[in-house]
């Protein structure tokens, strides 16, 4: 495993950190995940940071900034389709699998490039579980959080989240997210230039607050459901992190790559230790298994 640490600035600009982020942007369909990418992409070029861009949604037909790295460049989703007689999104699920065998050296060239890189953002397929859930998914993972400081920025449509079931669907997804992948992750609520967020942060610190919501939605067969688990997500409140972005007009943007920085400086305080108890332990295992 790659030894890293990262020394962070008091300010974005002029890092001088031994290794770049990586940013995995997660979300569901319709988030905002690509316009996103592209938003951060300029607002990299506006604050003079290097980054490295890597699309792996090998269904999109377009994307509105330069990737470094395609995964359609390698693999033909529409032939992967064809080929194994797979639906569309058993062919996303095929394809990310196929490249994450691959994945090691895509990992080898961002070690070759990281001294010349401040962030490292990647795109996901809107399909969310087929990265999540996949074994693809968490080979890529895994695979970048050995190498570099790596976390979770998983994109909410805030406009659908006005509706406090809706929300709470997002959360425990984001949970399940979170959980899943072991990493440090950043809440972006996007879209804040149609909706601002400033509700869904305050369900987030207030309990009551999201009792009150819950009391004057119409969807009351729900309630009593979103109390209960309004109730068991109190404590993954508390150790997540927020941030309102628009990624259409640019606002938010200097607090979220604040805030991508105290999530770096997370992961080496408190999951790199985990995630190197969790490597030793496989080896040992592996270790067994070949004297056997």
């Amino acid at each position: 495993m790659a030894s890293f640490t990262i020394p962070l600035d008091e300010t974005v600009t002029g890092t001088s950190r031994l290794s770049p982020i990586v940013v995995i942007i997660i979300g569901m369909a319709g988030t905002g995940k690509t316009t996103l990418m592209h938003r951060i992409n300029l607002s990299m070029n506006e604050l003079n940071l290097r980054g490295y861009y890597i699309n792996l949604d090998p269904a999109v037909k377009d994307v509105p900034y330069a990737c470094n790295i395609d995964i359609r460049d390698t693999i033909n989703y529409k032939e992967v389709m064809s080929q194994y007689g797979l639906g569309p999104n058993g062919a996303i699920l095929t394809s990310l699998n196929l490249f994450a065998t691959k994945f090691d050296q895509v990992v080898e060239l961002l070690e070759k490039r990281s001294s010349n890189l401040d962030y490292i953002f990647i795109d996901t397929p809107g399909q969310i579980e087929a990265f999540t859930w996949s074994a693809g998914g968490q080979i890529i993972h895994e695979l970048l959080a050995t190498s570099f400081p790596t976390a979770i920025l998983y994109s909410i449509d805030t406009p659908r989240c006005c509706s406090p079931t809706t929300f709470m669907s997002n959360m425990l997804y984001a949970c399940s997210v979170l959980f899943k992948s072991k990493l440090p992750m950043l809440i972006c609520f996007n879209k804040i230039d149609l909706c601002p967020c400033d509700m869904m942060k305050e369900w987030m610190d207030d309990y009551e607050k999201y009792q009150e919501a819950i009391d004057s939605d119409k969807e009351e067969y729900m309630g009593s459901f979103n109390r209960s688990l309004s109730l068991a997500m109190d404590e993954f409140y508390k150790n997540i992190s927020t941030v309102g972005v628009s990624a259409a007009t640019g606002e938010g943007m200097a607090e979220l790559f604040a805030k991508l920085e105290t999530c770096g400086k997370e992961f080496v305080e408190t999951y790199l230790p985990d995630l190197q108890r969790r490597v030793a332990e496989r080896s040992a295992v592996d270790k067994i298994k070949q004297q056997q």
